[in-house]
């Protein structure tokens, strides 16, 4: 009955309310903006609806000021394709200043994301494309995101390109019908249903820290990987806290429990059960395999290049930052949808990211030193890839330091007590 009337709310909702919907739980829930703060949401032309919505809601919400940053993946291809060979890895700095000014002002960012055409680089030079990215911005980024200086969340925007990518044709109103489920916009409080929601997945980190698991198996159809920990790493899901004690989701939709692995003791392999979108160009049969911690054999049937190029970026680029843990009772997972997109594929099931590593999943993380995180085996890079690799065939166990196993995930299910 309660999946039968969340289907009939989903149905009777349009696509303007769950716009209104979503906009409010990225700021209520998502930033948990707060009067006075100022917000910069970042989006491309085909999400100026939903940005548009959540500048309402964070005026509502006591706002200050909104800032909306468009990015047009068009100018980014004419970049790739015809800007000097020097200048791909620029970045204007005037971007950093923008991030920096909402950072130093306690502000917030929300970021839109569903890609209006996943395959716009494909026929472009994969070097190119793989080269193109703004390394400055990205670098500062990730270090106000671990140094907490910033309350962030990421956020879906249904759009035709990205309908037609998942779904075979441009239904924008199915796509939102399908997002508005991955978000609980279908309960009669979706608010309140969030907070009962945050509560279970830390009832799951709360099960597993209690454990103080040693290393994490997973197993499956071309993967037999063991990823260490370290011996402060610890689990957290769904809300964070920024450094002057503001909670916000980063991810919406999230079903994860994610902790930071021991960059030094991966070994085995793994094989990707997703496609995955990265720089414009579409990945898939991603398979790695690690030696001491170390990617040392990468294949892939499309997007090789680009993995290539990202796992050369810095020392820490081949080395594994996250282990997050998903089930099949996932509300991504159960649309059964692949969504051509990381946000909601990694919520659909488990994954992993080789890169930067999350200091918030390290006891202590966030006062330890540069230095003393390295000595612990927390990585460090300019890059952060997740990559999907969970499902029905995929089980996952704890091993305690003896190498005795107990089971976390069997046949998607969630066993751990």
């Amino acid at each position: 009955m309660a999946i039968r009337s969340a289907t009939m709310v989903l149905r009777m909702m349009t696509t303007e309310q769950a716009i209104e919907g979503y906009a409010r739980l990225a700021v209520e829930i998502g930033v948990n903006l707060q009067p006075g703060q100022d917000l910069l949401v970042n989006c491309d032309p085909q999400h100026l609806g939903l940005a548009r919505a959540v500048a309402r809601a964070a005026y509502r919400a006591g706002g200050r000021y909104v800032d909306v940053q468009i990015n047009d993946a068009h100018a980014r291809k004419a970049f790739v394709e015809l800007a000097p060979e020097d200048q791909l890895e620029w970045t204007p700095p005037w971007h950093v200043a923008r991030i920096d000014h909402i950072a130093e002002n306690q502000g917030a960012i929300v970021i839109l994301v569903g890609d209006a055409e996943p395959d716009l680089l494909a026929d472009v030079d994969q070097q190119r494309v793989a080269k193109a990215r703004m390394v400055e911005l990205r670098k500062r980024y990730l270090e106000l995101v671990a140094e907490r200086r910033i309350a962030w969340a990421i956020v879906g925007c249904p759009n035709e390109g990205w309908a037609k990518a998942v779904l075979g044709e441009p239904d924008v109103d199915r796509l939102w019908e399908a997002v508005a489920s991955t978000v609980r916009l279908d309960e009669p409080d979706p608010v309140a249903a969030w907070r009962d929601h945050i509560a279970t997945l830390k009832s799951r980190a709360s099960a597993l820290n209690e454990r103080r698991f040693d290393s994490v198996r997973l197993q499956g159809p071309g993967t037999d990987l063991t990823i260490g920990l370290t011996p402060r790493s610890r689990w957290v899901a769904a809300e964070t806290e920024t450094a002057w004690g503001q909670t916000h989701v980063p991810n919406m939709p999230t079903e994860e429990v994610f902790t930071t692995p021991d960059l030094r003791r991966v070994e085995g392999t793994v094989r990707s059960t997703m496609p995955l979108v990265l720089s414009g160009t579409v990945v898939r049969d991603l398979a790695l395999r690690f030696e001491g911690g170390e990617i040392v054999e990468v294949k892939a049937s499309s997007g090789e290049e680009v993995i290539r190029k990202q796992i050369e970026t810095d020392e820490g680029s081949r080395r594994l930052g996250e282990l997050a843990l998903v089930d099949g009772d996932s509300r991504v997972g159960r649309t059964g949808l692949t969504f051509m997109n990381t946000l909601f594929d990694e919520n659909a099931t488990t994954h992993i990211a080789f890169g930067q590593a999350l200091p918030e999943a390290v006891e202590g993380g966030g006062s330890m030193s540069p230095e003393e995180l390295a000595e612990l085996g927390v990585n460090d890079s300019t890059v952060h890839v997740d990559f999907m690799v969970g499902g029905p065939e995929v089980d996952v166990e704890g091993l305690d330091g003896n190498g005795g196993a107990v089971p976390i995930i069997r046949d998607d299910a969630w066993v751990l007590a």
